[in-house]
């Protein structure tokens, strides 16, 4: 396998005076699961194909296994790309379609033979081999789709969106799949995905994207628990973090947060890096699962409770997420389902200040 490295690479297109990706540097190491995620248009399949050679770059260069394959053809740089469209040849078996790209570099007929049943052994897929990509389900698309790069033993895999047309049900097992065959492979694999259930589940590190720029790059628990900013510490988690709009307030020695209509005092940690912010908006982030009905909560401090209205409640089993709002902000918890708050009520959280996170309303930077 190999590394591949991006060295400040961007994509200008034809008329357009923004970059599709601007300055993006990064090392990928060798047989490491990487997983760029952002929303659509954010540049995440635009860099993938710069690095397949499918899209010529602007300016800088890639590295693959410490060659740079900047004027490199797609077919040379050994890598094999999974596409979000399976993109099998309907005419052929699906022993045909995984053969197919070694067939024509001039392989030996046995090695294909040996290579396609290895393959689809992995992907349990052998009872498949006679069969025409119109004879199967998504799901064993796709899985023919990854067995054809397999089989091609390349330095790097490539993964454009490849579940986004499956349901959520097989969305899940084949993502289980493709965890379990970089773990057998122990190969280099690049994965595109706007879903970040996906990016948490799948990725060593995680590329956060926006607008052709990278947000911040680390492990899935740092990007969830230290994001850089508001956009990374929205996009990452579902539901998606509660941002309220407030000032920092002083009252003795403690510093409160306040939108308004509630106040809630500051964990005595955080004094320190909020302090300069007294007497300013600030914008305060908690995630629904910080957040807990008062009758069964914990947490101690009783200037932590919030009153609320509770507008709307969705229970997917285990747990319900409740929509509540104060007189100027609206926010999510995630509570048991067996919860007593009832709908057009009016009822009593806790935020957990321990995990609330400060951003600046002008820059959006976590406030550290």
């Amino acid at each position: 396998m190999a590394k591949v490295i991006l060295e400040k690479i961007e994509k200008r297109f034809i008329n357009n005076p923004k970059a599709a990706v601007a300055e993006l540097s990064l090392e990928i190491k060798d047989k490491e699961f990487i997983v760029f995620v952002g929303p659509s248009g954010c540049g995440k399949s635009t860099t993938l194909r710069m690095i397949a050679g499918l899209e010529e770059i602007t300016s800088g260069k890639i590295y693959i296994d410490d060659k740079v394959v900047n004027n490199v053809a797609p077919k040379d740089r050994d890598v094999a790309m999974v596409f979000q469209n399976y993109a099998l040849y309907p005419h052929m078996t699906v022993y045909e379609n995984m053969a197919f790209g070694i067939k024509i570099r001039k392989y030996p007929k046995e090695e294909i033979r040996r290579r396609v049943m290895e393959a689809s052994e992995i992907l349990g897929i052998q009872e498949l081999l006679e069969r025409r990509p119109k004879q199967l389900s998504g799901g064993q698309r796709q899985r023919v789709a990854v067995g054809r790069a397999i089989v091609r033993k390349p330095k790097v895999f490539l993964f454009d969106e490849p579940l986004s047309n499956l349901d959520a049900k097989l969305r899940g097992s084949t993502r289980t799949e493709i965890i379990k065959l970089h773990n057998r492979l122990q190969a280099t694999m690049i994965y595109v995905t706007h879903d970040q259930v996906e990016a948490m589940t799948m990725g060593d590190r995680i590329v956060v994207m926006k607008d052709g720029f990278v947000q911040q790059i680390g492990a899935p628990v740092d990007i969830y628990e230290k994001p850089i900013n508001k956009f990374v510490a929205g996009f990452i988690g579902t539901p998606p973090m509660n941002f309220i709009n407030g000032k920092i307030e002083k009252k003795n020695s403690d510093l409160f947060f306040s939108d308004g209509s509630f106040t809630v005092k500051l964990h005595s940690d955080m004094y320190k890096k909020i302090a300069p912010y007294e007497g300013k908006n600030i914008i305060l982030g908690i995630r629904p699962e910080n957040i807990e009905e008062k009758r069964t909560s914990r947490l101690a401090d009783p200037d932590w409770k919030v009153s609320a209205m509770v507008d709307v409640i969705e229970p997917i089993g285990a747990l319900a997420y409740v929509y509540l709002a104060t007189g100027h902000s609206a926010f999510v918890a995630a509570l048991d389902s067996h919860e007593q708050l009832k709908i057009s009520t009016k009822g009593e959280v806790v935020f957990n200040m321990e995990r609330v996170h400060f951003f600046d309303c002008q820059t959006e930077k976590t406030v550290d």
